[in-house]
């Protein structure tokens, strides 16, 4: 690989691709991961193989997890998903931790969260000190909500682009007997 690169470097006089330091290794790897995280897995019927083939192709997943069919959970930074245990991923969800001229930023889904059919979550916080999205415990998002930026544990978020919606008046006060 390296002399292609130089190869590439010395006939075009410019940087050779990202994917040029890749080993023979992952070069091989690279289309069998897609095609289990792109074609296989998100057509399974059955959520335990589905699951598994996900965590074979290594993403980090906790226990008891739902992933619905026909997400899609970014393959080329695989590392930087983190799902949590007794996480819901409602159908269709689009995950993406990259974008172009975008350096790989984490997704870390908090314990017992629920994700909304057709939800997408893109790694690209407004705030450039702080880096991906995470979504804290038992936060929900809404369907087809279009998720830039953290969310707070136990909040509910909606929307396009998301915003966060005040906790219910009856949730106050059950949270205030509570205690």
């Amino acid at each position: 690989m390296k002399l292609l690169k130089w190869a590439y470097e010395k006939i075009k006089k410019k940087p050779a691709p990202y994917y040029y330091d890749y080993s023979p290794l992952t070069v091989i790897a690279k289309p069998f991961r897609k095609w289990l995280t792109v074609s296989l897995a998100p057509g399974c019927p059955f959520n335990k193989v589905r699951i598994l083939l996900y965590r074979m192709a290594g993403f980090k997943i906790g226990k008891k997890v739902f992933i619905g069919m026909r997400c899609y959970l970014d393959d080329r930074a695989y590392k930087m998903l983190t799902i949590g245990d007794g996480v819901v991923v409602a159908y269709g969800v689009y995950f993406a931790c990259h974008g172009e001229r975008q350096e790989d930023m984490p997704i870390v889904l908090g314990d017992g969260c629920y994700i909304g059919m057709r939800s997408s979550i893109i790694s690209k916080n407004k705030d450039k000190s702080v880096f991906g999205v995470h979504i804290g415990e038992k936060a929900v998002i809404g369907a087809c909500t279009f998720v830039n930026q953290d969310i707070p544990a136990g909040a509910t978020a909606v929307g396009h682009p998301c915003r966060i919606l005040p906790p219910k008046k009856d949730d106050q006060q059950s949270a205030a007997s509570s205690q």
